[in-house]
């Protein structure tokens, strides 16, 4: 893998930057050309990401978010979104459909499910008490 771009954003965990994250990382990936297509799994895979850490990582708190976007001579965008929240227990439950810790009624549990139905890959590591790094894996095709 060669990167041949990259960028780091960092921000509070206020729900109002959720779509500043999800504009400046389609911003960044305007350079391979997307599809609007591609253009917009991206965005909506970054934005159930940073959802996550701002409703689970870091809960009723507040605390920083911090993407890192890589752009590779492959076409690969690889976004990591990280958090230095509460962390997941146990991440194979947490990945599962339906399921969440929110206390709300509004959440429906789908945000890996859609970020894994919008993305090539997604992998979590993640330690209780020290946060959790979600990190996409998108190749964007090249139009002949």
């Amino acid at each position: 893998m060669n990167v041949i771009n990259e960028m780091h954003l960092k921000f509070p965990s206020k729900s109002t930057n959720e779509s500043f994250a999800r504009s400046a990382v389609a911003a960044f990936v305007l350079e391979f050309d997307p599809t609007i297509t591609e253009l917009a799994d991206i965005k909506t895979a970054v934005s159930e990401a940073v959802t996550n850490a701002i409703v689970h990582g870091y809960r009723r708190e507040s605390g920083m978010i911090y993407i890192d976007v890589k752009l590779t001579e492959e076409r690969d965008v690889i976004i990591k979104i990280r958090d230095k929240g509460v962390g997941i227990e146990d991440i194979n439950k947490a990945m599962q459909p339906l399921f969440t810790t929110a206390e709300s009624e509004e959440r429906a549990g789908l945000g890996f499910a859609v970020m894994q139905s919008f993305t090539d890959s997604v992998r979590v590591n993640s330690k209780p008490d020290k946060g959790t790094t979600v990190t996409l894996t998108k190749r964007i095709v090249a139009l002949k």
